[in-house]
């Protein structure tokens, strides 16, 4: 059934088959982990076998004492570190620098559960995977391959297609390939130390005697039909996730006024929320999805165990970012849907608090399902929201730890969102990027973080400061205006096949260390999390203040340092050849605050800017060019030679055509051509429309700055 349908829901979930193996004793198989991928049911209760989380990474090895001289250290994997970015030394290097590194070496039943490298050219070397001890490894070849994509090497005669695994398996960089083992896991990687080597494997260690039947090749022809019906979830959530509830669902519609906190739904327990969906409507809808807060109140708390704006609690913030996720889908018309599962003994109340000045149209449906309430292991479902105005990012003099979640108690961490305001002026993502930084997790006992990552966008399962607007089921990037990182950015992480679970604290730091100083960020984010009743943490109230208004400064221009370095920007407007039928339009997203706009009346049109160029030399033509829904795509020549343009994707080859067509948001994209020969004086730069908006209408191209860069 759709998350929008308010009808009897009479569509079943597949059982959970490792919520019931935790329960009964039942060995653990890839089966059973591959199952627990999409059951968000055993999420709310605590298991009995809890175990641990661990993540094995390249962090740089100088961040050896928390919040000492090198805490912020930050040479992950590039090479040529001082000490090797592992947990031990093998075998020396030998004559020509090749030697051998521990990735890992556990005892005791466990499961490789989460796997991320930047990129198949970017670690070097081999992998060696053993597990339980045995003297042949399970995998042996190239790390990369092994990162990017486990199973891979093991899907002849599996009835499994790569692209079933790949599509639903591998959540954009990160691979989600769970491989049990019994008794032990080592893993050693081979190579030169001065290469690049950035890898992450995430371990759920069980406690001793917890029986586990170790992964073989063979299981993915044995659990052929698990890896089936889970990957078309994992590949399509909104249109192939079943809820289990047999009750009806409750309409909810109401308006709520300025100054308003309106009860919208109570129900009696014990049962659970298996489905909350919310649509807003209002004059200005971005801020009133940040001005109207989300209360979900259990069992007669003081305190929501929910407390969020609403546009932010559904994942994209700030205003309506489309994208579909296994824990969330927002909708294109502003309908979002949460499907984390919100149980309660005896009540459960959502209030809607309206802090802005207009009054706040609410539809939706609220879906509750029976849920026999466990005075042991049950949870309550918690998500409480924080912001931090008028930061400033440094690499060096204000790098810091921004806390998600500090508690203490026992639970589980299900998922992490951040909400970021970057007002930097370096056009692309080398400067302009706010995520040079590492998760660091304290859990329980740790006196030093259990999990400590790599970078921002390797957490949230992408590389290299990528721009790139993505989404899949456990994570995502629904916003990123741009150009480079500048502007209002979203990410997600749902850590659903990898909860961490806590038993008596749990502290989350998510590092802000960006390019180049900046001040004036803003920076809010939610960790979602179940726990048991009794629970403590850092919780403050929202305040009017930390949901008033923000936005980019006026007047930004270019900056031409870091990736932009050499670059001299100009004004479209100032370069557009007499007579063109150009229009302007304002904003702060735009340099200058001005966009010019252009409307070709048909296939083939052109649009002509005389581009001076300071001096001779080898330089690349830089474009700055608007997303929207009224673009189509464009072509551009220099002097009647075809240009090809880089940072049309993450990865993808120079491109001789810029589609800027983006049905569902308003984006600035930098885009530089491969560099060619120049001379100096006046060169003409001519755009040409190849293809006009799909959505019929006129079609627009919106040019915001031009430049050269010398190289």
């Amino acid at each position: 059934m759709c998350a929008r349908n308010a009808s009897k829901s009479r569509n079943r979930a597949p059982a959970g088959g490792q919520r019931g193996a935790r329960g009964s004793g039942a060995t653990i198989t890839t089966g059973a982990l591959v199952q627990e991928m999409i059951d968000l049911r055993r999420l709310t209760d605590f298991p009995r076998r809890p175990g641990r989380i661990v993540l094995f990474s390249s962090y740089d090895r100088a961040a050896s004492l928390p919040g000492g001289p090198g805490w912020f250290s930050n040479n992950v994997g590039f090479g040529a570190e001082n000490t090797p970015n592992f947990v031990g030394v093998v075998k020396k290097p030998d004559a020509s620098g090749v030697g051998e590194y521990l990735v890992c070496d556990v005892r005791g039943p466990g499961a490789i559960l989460r796997t991320w490298t930047a990129g198949p050219e970017d670690i070097k070397g081999d992998l060696r995977v053993y597990l339980d001890g045995a003297r042949q490894p399970l995998y042996e070849g190239d790390a990369a391959q092994f990162l990017l994509c486990p199973y891979v090497t093991f899907l002849q005669n599996s009835g499994l297609k790569d692209a079933v695994v790949r599509g639903a398996f591998v959540q954009n960089m990160a691979a989600y390939c769970p491989i049990p083992f019994a008794k032990r896991l080592r893993i050693i990687w081979t190579g030169r130390i001065p290469d690049k080597h950035f890898y992450e494997v995430t371990v759920r260690l069980y406690e001793p005697g917890t029986p586990v039947k170790t992964f073989a090749p063979e299981d993915l022809r044995t659990y052929a039909a698990q890896f089936k019906a889970v990957g078309r979830v994992l590949a399509d959530p909104q249109g192939q996730y079943r809820y289990r509830s047999t009750m009806r669902s409750v309409r909810l519609n109401d308006t709520v006024g300025p100054g308003e906190a309106k009860e919208m739904l109570r129900l009696k327990g014990p049962q659970a929320l298996e489905r909350l969906t919310l649509k807003l409507s209002a004059a200005d809808l971005d801020l009133a999805l940040r001005q109207t807060i989300l209360h979900v109140i259990c069992d007669e708390y003081p305190w929501g165990q929910v407390q969020a704006p609403v546009g932010d609690f559904f994942g994209a913030a700030p205003g309506v970012n489309p994208f579909d996720s296994l824990a969330m889908t927002v909708l294109p018309d502003g309908t979002m849907t949460c499907r984390f599962i919100m149980p309660f003994e005896r009540s459960l109340r959502i209030v809607l608090d309206n802090r802005g000045a207009q009054p706040v149209a609410v539809t939706g449906d609220a879906l509750p399902m029976r849920y026999p309430w466990n005075a042991e292991t049950a949870m309550h479902f918690r998500a409480r929201w924080r912001v931090n105005h008028d930061v400033t990012g440094d690499a060096r003099d204000a790098a810091q730890d921004m806390p998600l979640l500090i508690a203490g108690g026992r639970g589980l961490y299900v998922g992490s969102a951040v909400f970021l305001l970057n007002p930097c002026a370096v056009p692309t993502p080398w400067g302009s990027w706010w995520g040079e930084a590492d998760e660091k997790v304290f859990i329980d006992d740790d006196t030093f973080p259990s999990c400590f990552g790599t970078g921002s966008e390797d957490y949230f399962n992408y590389t290299w400061s990528s721009p790139d607007i993505f989404w899949r089921a456990l994570c995502g990037q629904p916003r990123n205006d741009g150009p480079g990182n500048r502007g209002f950015v979203a990410n997600f992480r749902w850590h659903i096949p990898d909860p961490l679970p806590f038993t008596r604290r749990i502290a989350f730091y998510l590092q802000l260390w960006t390019h180049e100083r900046t001040p004036g960020m803003s920076y809010a984010r939610i960790a979602y999390h179940y726990a048991r009743p009794g629970i403590f943490d850092d919780h403050l109230p929202i305040t009017n203040e930390n949901l008033r208004l923000i936005g980019l400064p006026p007047g930004w221009q270019p900056a031409a340092r870091k990736g932009a370095a050499n670059t001299t920007f100009h004004e479209p407007e100032e370069l557009v050849q007499p007579g063109a039928s150009v229009t302007s339009e304002t904003g702060n997203l735009w340099s200058g605050g001005r966009l010019l706009v252009w409307q070709p009346k048909s296939l083939g049109d052109e649009l002509r800017f005389r581009l001076p160029v300071v001096e001779s030399g080898r330089c690349a033509i830089v474009l700055g060019a608007a997303l929207d829904a009224r673009a189509g795509v464009l072509k551009a020549c220099l002097d009647g030679t075809s240009l090809e343009f880089n940072g049309t994707a993450q990865g993808a080859p120079p491109a001789p055509a810029l589609n800027l067509h983006e049905p569902h948001r308003v984006q600035l994209r930098h885009y530089d051509s491969v560099p060619l020969e120049l001379t100096q004086g006046a060169h003409t730069l001519t755009l040409r429309c190849e293809a006009l908006s799909p959505l019929g209408g006129p079609t627009a191209f919106g040019i915001d700055y031009l430049g050269v860069q010398r190289k």
